[in-house]
């Protein structure tokens, strides 16, 4: 199994425990998993950037790897990881977890890439234990390679708000809490003892908006007061999202690929992301869905963790 930190260097909580843990070992022991604990991008980390020239949970893209033409700090640094703990490489995992923080009120939170059936399952023994929300991110062009989707399995563990470059107790507690528990869930996976809920409820991705802008890029607006730190709180057409600098009200109307859906609530996540202004994202929609769990999944996340190997020193 593998656990990686500071995928993004200035997010630095997850990275203060991967020295913790690799200090004091019993401090993840308690499921008895086998574990490789691997700061992400070291060289950004070292200079508290979120990356060098390319977000390294981005450089994930099979053709991009394959291709030894395109080189750069964070591709060949993806290259390495997966070299030494992909699934054929020389200290090879089968499970990844990905350690995030956000400056997002997003709370203890999971997210998934697509809908692999251990993923879900995985996802979905997590929901019962601990009650966490979990963000489905999916059919986005615009955003992909991500670090867990070249492993069998894996999700993101995502905690905030906390400030970019900053570490607070209750974030690195949450962390600590989230990885614990899935640890334990695949325990008990690689015991053939897992215990799986009925639903799993997600929220699928439906799209981002981005602030209203000028023709040179300048925002036009910010977010409202009345959106900001309400991450997983419903919103409606004509609630207010955005405010302009004479204070003015600029209220959500659907985007017209929404616009013929049903007038169900949407549900803002990643709401005023520090990072992904960049990315022209100041929020993320998606919909509330529960999913019937399906026999498949745990059939799946039983085959990828019965060779687990139990823990040995770290």
């Amino acid at each position: 199994m593998l656990v990686v930190a500071g995928t993004h260097g200035n997010e630095r909580n997850a990275p203060w425990l991967l020295q913790h843990w690799r200090r004091h070992p019993p401090s993840l022991a308690a499921a008895g998993l086998s574990l490789e604990l691997v700061l992400g991008n070291p060289a950004a980390y070292a200079r508290n950037q979120r990356y060098l020239e390319r977000d390294l949970n981005r450089c994930f893209q099979p053709a991009v790897l394959a291709d030894l033409r395109v080189g750069g700090p964070e591709l060949e640094q993806a290259r390495r990881l997966l070299a030494q703990h992909g699934p054929r490489g020389g200290r090879p995992c089968t499970v990844v977890f990905d350690l995030h923080s956000t400056t997002s009120a997003m709370g203890n939170s999971l997210v998934l890439y697509g809908r692999r059936p251990a993923d879900l399952a995985l996802a979905a023994a997590l929901q019962a234990r601990l009650g966490l929300p979990i963000y489905l991110h999916e059919a986005d062009d615009s955003q992909t390679g991500f670090l867990v989707e070249r492993w069998p399995c894996g999700l993101v563990i995502e905690v905030g708000p906390v400030p970019q470059g900053v570490i607070q107790a209750p974030i690195c507690r949450q962390t600590q809490l989230g990885l614990e528990a899935a640890l334990a869930v695949l325990a008990e996976a690689r015991l053939g003892r897992l215990r799986l809920p009925r639903q799993l409820v997600i929220h699928r991705h439906l799209g981002s908006l981005d602030l209203p802008r000028g023709e040179d890029g300048t925002p036009l607006a910010c977010l409202h007061p009345q959106r900001q730190h309400r991450d997983w709180h419903p919103m409606l057409p004509g609630d207010p999202l955005f405010l302009d600098p004479a204070g003015r009200t600029l209220c959500y109307e659907p985007p017209a690929a929404l616009a013929a859906a049903p007038a169900a609530a949407v549900v803002p996540v990643f709401v005023n992301e520090a990072a992904y202004g960049e990315k022209g994202i100041a929020l993320s929609l998606t919909r509330r869905e529960e999913l019937d769990l399906q026999p498949s999944w745990g059939e799946a996340l039983l085959a990828l963790a019965a060779p687990l190997a139990p823990a040995g020193p770290l």
